[in-house]
């Protein structure tokens, strides 16, 4: 099947025509998305992490020749430049913040929901490493399409370096955005979105992409970010509430129940030495002193 091709913007361009296009085929490059200082003080920011990271286990979905570094506005000064970005920020909150009108007693209210930096990672595909399965990444909340009616996510790819159909560059299906959930993606259909260092992926949730296969001799280096919809969360937030101390004398049924888990879909999931975990191995750790103070 013949792909569409991804549309190019300059980093200039109107955040209103970054909307149109993402709207229209799924996804779009933003060239020039950051400067050569920002993209040199990321790489020395993230590269120790990078250095130090393992290779993955998992030989599906994450790959086996393949680093992951999270935890990065924790590590990265610049990495809050990048999720601040205006295209990034600015389209994400036209696309996700759709207002709905609901019922308040006689009052009938327009309610705008709020998003919240759901994920971010920088991800290095080695030689070797196989195409990841094609999905849709707003598969997290099971989100259905088009049932629902809105986004639940828009997600951003920065290169760190060259992305091109050799080292991997994310394979993306444009206009996949607008199937129902009964039609399977294939590889035939995807294109590979190459582009320089310092140029940017953005897709929504619903858009089917995957890692391509690296069979060059260099690694691939990109940092990811998303934005969701911040209602796919706790009411109350039991994180911040409940001291780390009781939390360990409750049942591991009540502490999954508070949020302390990983769902199915991988919602929930902690970065412990490079691998993406279970946060109820984190409670198990004596080392670990709860939320901001390292395990």
């Amino acid at each position: 099947m013949q792909a569409r091709k991804l549309s190019t913007v300059s980093c200039d361009a109107p955040i209103e025509q970054v909307v149109e296009i993402i709207k229209r085929d799924g996804a779009l490059v933003i060239s020039n998305f950051v400067s050569g200082e920002t993209l040199k003080s990321l790489a020395e920011e993230l590269e120790p992490y990078l250095s130090a990271t393992p290779c993955g286990v998992d030989p599906y979905f994450a790959g086996t020749q393949t680093r992951r570094v999270a935890r990065i506005i924790g590590r990265s000064d610049t990495a809050v430049e990048v999720a601040l970005n205006p295209l990034f920020l600015g389209a994400a909150r036209k696309i996700l913040q759709v207002p709905a009108h609901v019922w308040v007693g006689e009052d009938r209210i327009e309610v705008e929901p709020d998003i919240q930096l759901s994920i971010t990672q920088a991800i290095q595909i080695g030689p070797g490493q196989g195409r990841q399965p094609l999905h849709r990444d707003d598969t997290t909340s099971l989100w259905r399409h088009p049932q629902y009616g809105r986004e639940a996510r828009l997600q951003m790819m920065l290169a760190l370096s060259d992305f091109t159909e050799e080292n991997g560059a994310t394979r993306v299906i444009p206009g996949s955005h607008e199937w129902d959930d009964e039609r399977m993606p294939t590889q035939d259909e995807t294109i590979a979105a190459e582009m320089p260092a310092g140029s940017a992926l953005l897709w929504m949730g619903s858009v089917y992409h995957g890692g391509g296969a690296n069979t060059s001799s260099a690694p691939r280096t990109g940092l990811t970010m998303a934005y969701d919809l911040a209602f796919l969360r706790l009411e109350e937030n039991h994180f911040l509430s409940i001291p780390i101390e009781r939390l360990r004398q409750l049942p591991a049924e009540m502490q999954r129940l508070l949020g302390w888990s990983c769902s199915s879909t991988l919602l929930g999931w902690v970065e412990v030495d490079g691998q993406m975990r279970d946060p109820q191995e984190l409670l198990a750790m004596p080392s670990f002193a709860g939320a901001g103070k390292g395990f």
